[in-house]
């Protein structure tokens, strides 16, 4: 990339890229929820099932993730919680 913008753009989607992934790493919280739901630890899997769907939620918001994707995530997770007694 010789052209002055065309520099400027593989600057920014650098930038867009490791926000991007940094984003999509925190969102791995969903592991918390599954390993409390393996562990039947109702009380530790409701909790970590707030803190993934606020953080899903603003991944979807900064367009790391669609609508339908962060509704389907969301919507395991909770059904995998309900199923606990």
């Amino acid at each position: 990339a010789n052209i002055k913008s065309a520099k400027k753009r593989v600057l920014v989607n650098q930038k867009k890229a490791d926000r991007n992934k940094s984003i999509k790493s925190a969102v791995k919280l969903y592991q918390e929820v599954e390993a409390a739901v393996v562990a039947k630890d109702k009380e530790a899997a409701v909790a970590a099932l707030a803190n993934a769907i606020s953080t899903i939620d603003k991944a979807a918001t900064k367009g790391v993730y669609t609508k339908t994707t962060q509704q389907e995530k969301v919507s395991r997770l909770s059904k995998a919680v309900n199923t606990l007694n």
